[in-house]
């Protein structure tokens, strides 16, 4: 288990390092009215795909860590997978009870993902300037809420 905590807690370097770059990227782009390229469209894709996969990793833990997997897994019967499955959502759930600081941060890094993906909403404009702009905004508030969901999980960005 201590394999998928460090990887989930150090991909989120990856996802600084990438903000950082999409940070600087989509402000001269929008300061200095640069052309939206198809390497400004990766990088917004590269941030989010990261922030989906830190999020998956999470529910991974939550889900077969924190609640743990029941007895019989994996399931030889559709019966038994459904029961499995109530099962350890309700493990899980009981998980996130017992701390506050984990259904903050589930639900923070939530709000992050939905944040990241709402840039698709101008994915098709013709503004350049709009979509740096707009990138910009998503990534800065996204990160922001990365920042605040990690703060209140581990009381500190470094541990």
């Amino acid at each position: 288990m201590s394999f998928w905590i460090t990887l989930h807690g150090e991909i989120r370097w990856i996802i600084a390092l990438v903000a950082a770059v999409a940070v600087v990227r989509f402000a001269l782009g929008w300061l200095r009215t640069l052309d939206y390229k198809k390497f400004d469209r990766i990088l917004m894709a590269v941030y989010t795909g990261f922030l989906d996969l830190n999020f998956l990793l999470g529910l991974i833990l939550l889900f077969a860590f924190g609640g743990g997997f029941p007895d019989g897994f994996p399931p030889h019967q559709i019966e038994d997978a459904v029961t499995m499955l109530i099962e350890m959502v309700e493990n899980a759930v009981a998980a996130l009870l017992q701390s506050s600081h984990r259904i903050e941060h589930v639900v923070t890094m939530f709000i992050a993902i939905g944040v990241a993906h709402s840039a698709i909403i101008w994915r098709k404009s013709d503004e350049a300037n709009i979509k740096f702009r707009n990138n910009l905004i998503v990534v800065v508030v996204s990160l922001l809420f990365v920042l605040v969901g990690v703060l209140r999980l581990r009381g500190g960005w470094v541990w």
